[in-house]
């Protein structure tokens, strides 16, 4: 199959209901609404292609681009590659799926997050913080989290939307994981009040650091 057979193919498979929804959360027009499972199901069809998948990142059409990230092969991608790709896709569904499926576990990460945290480029900033809370978690010894925190206190409020949302889980993951840091965090969270009147489903957990913070704190007692 070629990129253009493909892209016939998710033409067919275009919602209505599904393009309005990713309209609003961001997508361009260059997109045809496909379900999330009607994308797996195809990807499991074609399985790992690593040209196909590149031609069809390079589409732009968002359904391509989420289909491309499955059947992508992240050891055949540069450093730079993914740079690239990092900062040519701003909706931000496309860009998640990018961090889980292809940066999060990349050998080489450590580099890119280190060179994206300095970066001016607001998708890059986005998948830095994204790595830096993974650090938090799983890898924390490459980090220093007092120095994060000041920068999360003097950066984030001023920070793009798209870069705020990952600094604030890198705030959060600092405050669940470390007790000893966990009041800071908890102060910084109040006085910066971001994602304190953020709507939230009946259900979930409030993105707003000191209401996320306790309440995984108290899950863990």
């Amino acid at each position: 199959m070629t990129a253009n057979d493909i892209l016939t193919q998710l033409k067919a498979l275009g919602d209505e209901k599904v393009f309005a929804q990713n309209k609003k959360r961001g997508a361009s027009e260059n997109q045809f609404g496909v379900k999330m499972g009607d994308i797996r199901t195809l990807a499991k069809k074609i399985k790992i292609n690593h040209e196909l998948g590149l031609e069809l990142w390079d589409t732009e059409n968002a359904d391509a681009r989420f289909l491309s990230i499955l059947i992508l092969d992240p050891k055949k991608l540069s450093n730079e590659q993914i740079a690239k790709m990092v900062s040519s896709e701003k909706f931000v569904h496309i860009a998640d799926w990018f961090y889980s499926y292809i940066i999060k576990d990349y050998s080489d990460r450590e580099t890119l997050r280190q060179a994206w945290m300095h970066s001016t480029d607001v998708m890059h900033g986005r998948a830095a913080w994204s790595l830096t809370s993974g650090c938090v978690a799983r890898n924390p010894d490459v980090l220093d989290l007092p120095s994060l925190l000041d920068r999360i206190e003097n950066e984030m409020p001023t920070a793009a939307p798209e870069v705020q949302w990952t600094m604030n889980s890198t705030l959060a993951q600092i405050g669940i994981k470390f007790p000893e840091y966990r009041t800071r965090a908890l102060a910084i969270g109040e006085k910066l009040g971001i994602y304190r009147d953020y709507p939230t489903s009946k259900g979930c957990t409030s993105p707003f650091a000191p209401i996320w913070i306790n309440e995984m704190v108290r899950r863990q007692e």
